[in-house]
């Protein structure tokens, strides 16, 4: 692991398993948990393999997994794999830090047709390392597949520096969205749905 992530040093002791309540409670009542799924469903073939980064509680996974799909979720933080391990048996859930990411190293050597990085990942990874992040998705997706990428705009991490550093990780900015159910994007938007993709050739 490199320098530890936002979730770790801008939060409070426990948030982690204040977090872990809130999603298991908010799916008890029903609520719609599945918006980031679907979207990535009509990016990817019937299938497909796909990253979840940073995949937290792995509800995100999850609904991938019961469209069809073979996921991989990763995320930093142990008490998250430790809960998504035990919600959503159909995904593999492994602890890693995003900045550095090798999954060949963790027995996953197969690239990705897609990733996702939803729940405002780039928000709480370590400062300064949004670039190296980007960079370590993109060296594990398949030429030509998308990486998804969703944050509120009041993070603290510009979409001027995200499109930076998404050109640097060898990406290419295809759609921007202001919602995962595919708003029109618009410069006052409270939250930004992007979709990048890797050059085919």
């Amino acid at each position: 692991m490199g320098k530890p992530t936002r979730w770790v040093t801008e939060t409070k002791p426990g948030h982690s398993q204040w977090y872990v309540d809130r999603f298991r409670q908010l799916a008890a009542e029903g609520a719609d948990l599945a918006g980031e799924a679907r979207l990535l469903d009509t990016l990817v073939p019937p299938g497909a393999r796909i990253l979840d980064a940073g995949c937290g509680t792995g509800r995100v996974a999850a609904a991938l997994a019961e469209r069809g799909h073979t996921v991989v979720g990763v995320d930093a933080d142990p008490v998250l794999i430790d809960a998504a391990r035990a919600d959503h048996p159909g995904p593999r859930f492994l602890v890693a830090d995003l900045a550095d990411l090798d999954l060949a190293a963790q027995d996953e050597p197969e690239p990705f047709d897609a990733a996702v990085v939803a729940g405002n990942v780039m928000a709480f990874v370590a400062p300064g390392t949004e670039r190296a992040v980007l960079t370590r998705i993109a060296a594990h997706i398949r030429p030509d597949g998308p990486v998804v990428v969703g944050f509120g705009t009041d993070r603290g991490y510009p979409l001027t520096e995200l499109d930076a550093d998404a050109v640097a990780a060898g990406l290419r900015l295809e759609h921007r969205f202001a919602t995962w159910d595919l708003r029109p994007w618009h410069d006052d938007a409270e939250f930004a749905v992007t979709v990048l993709r890797k050059p085919a050739s």
